[in-house]
């Protein structure tokens, strides 16, 4: 992010900028105002969306993952000597209309053995937690990541199945109990794509092949062992859910999907022969509401759709957590975000720690160009896809 590097074009204009929300906000203190007053976030009664608790307007999730920084960093690993840098990032953020943001939590950073929690991990987390309240922003709290093979303890990939699951419990006892109350919490997701393995064989790694340099699929066991798929899927996620229950009763819980989780010829977006095992009628009865991470492709939103529809049709909430226009150009992302209310009710992408104004100036690459469009379009569509005073009607009630 920009304030690990040179200051460069469009550095000045930054922060001045930011000096403008810190005396609004300095202002807003004088005031009596203060910060902005978070109200819990609850699922609609018909299911179909969410809505404020205490006055019941409509809540349209609508944010980023915040999930590293340009040089490949999770937030774990510079979010101690760096604070002010994710305190710049969320204000950025925030201007840029988004009201959630999500943040990916490293199993081996919040973990020191299988029963014990990394107590000044809790104690940052607290503190980003208490950054959201004061910018105003929901997280969306994603957990169990292996992202960085690197950062997995020996140990915890020593473990059996049910070793391993009870490790993971105690991770979200630790996680939940840090941040039970703390309205900011939106919800927590139990794990980034996780998956049962299929066939009769035996992995010898909990991790999928790399991404970027990032493992972001994890299995959930190394063998199914004659044992319906989904019926495992199902387990863990109740299991899990459980104990993010027993520390934080209020928050919500659901876990981030593949988009090939749905049953083979059922998904738009099928991959012949590939299924996560997690079928999302069987696995989300446990869980508040579906995530689903979608990547439309060039003119292929009729597939997309299709894939949108199965999830929708497990009779919850659906939430995009992770969409970009990986495979399509800005304007037919905007296109399926239009389409794809008929059956979603958020959407998250992504966001580097750059403003659209850093991308604009001097000679950008493809990849810049293309996240410039992005966000653009994301401050665009932010107004008509979040206004908070619009009251919730009779479907949000």
């Amino acid at each position: 992010m920009d304030a690990m590097k040179p200051v460069g074009p469009g550095e000045g204009s930054r922060q001045a900028c930011l000096a403008v929300l810190a005396l609004a906000l300095i202002s807003g203190a004088v005031q009596g105002e203060g910060p902005p007053r978070l109200e819990r976030v609850r699922v609609s009664a018909d299911k179909k969306g969410f809505v404020l608790e205490g006055s019941g307007k409509r809540f349209t999730p609508w944010g980023f993952n915040y999930d590293h920084d340009a040089d490949g960093r999770l937030i774990e690993d510079y979010w101690e000597g760096e604070w002010a840098t994710v305190e710049q990032d969320f204000a950025e953020m925030k201007a840029l209309g988004a009201n959630v943001v999500r943040v990916h939590l490293q199993f081996g950073k919040f973990m020191t053995d299988p029963r014990t929690a990394n107590a000044a991990a809790l104690k940052q987390l607290v503190r980003l937690v208490e950054l959201a309240e004061r910018t105003g922003l929901y997280l969306d709290i994603t957990g169990l990541g292996c992202y960085h093979k690197k950062d997995v303890p020996a140990w915890y990939d020593k473990l059996d199945e049910d070793a391993r699951w009870a490790a993971q419990e105690k991770f979200w006892e630790a996680v939940a109990g840090a941040c039970a109350g703390r309205k900011a919490v939106f919800f927590y997701d139990l794990m980034n794509e996780p998956v049962v393995p299929g066939g009769k064989g035996k992995r010898d790694d909990w991790l999928a092949g790399a991404f970027g340099g990032k493992h972001f699929v994890q299995f959930i066991a190394l063998e199914a062992a004659g044992r319906p798929r989904h019926e495992i899927a199902r387990r863990w996620t109740n299991r899990l859910a459980a104990a993010v229950r027993r520390k934080d009763k209020e928050a919500l819980v659901t876990v981030g999907l593949v988009p090939w989780s749905l049953p083979a010829g059922q998904a738009g977006l099928d991959r012949p022969g590939l299924s996560s095992g997690f079928i999302p009628e069987k696995v989300t009865p446990g869980l508040d509401f579906v995530a689903v991470h979608l990547y439309p492709e060039a003119g292929k939103l009729d597939a997309a759709m299709e894939t949108l529809r199965g999830f929708a049709a497990a009779g919850k909430p659906v939430i995009i957590e992770e969409t970009f226009p990986l495979k399509c150009g800005p304007k037919e992302l905007g296109e399926f975000f239009d389409r794809s209310r008929e059956h979603a009710c958020g959407w998250i992408g992504f966001y580097w720690g750059k403003t659209p104004e850093q991308y604009r100036k001097g000679k950008a690459s493809i990849g810049e160009a293309i996240t410039l469009g992005w966000l653009e379009m994301f401050e665009a569509k932010a107004k008509t896809m979040t206004d908070p005073t619009s009251p919730g009607d009779s479907r949000d009630k």
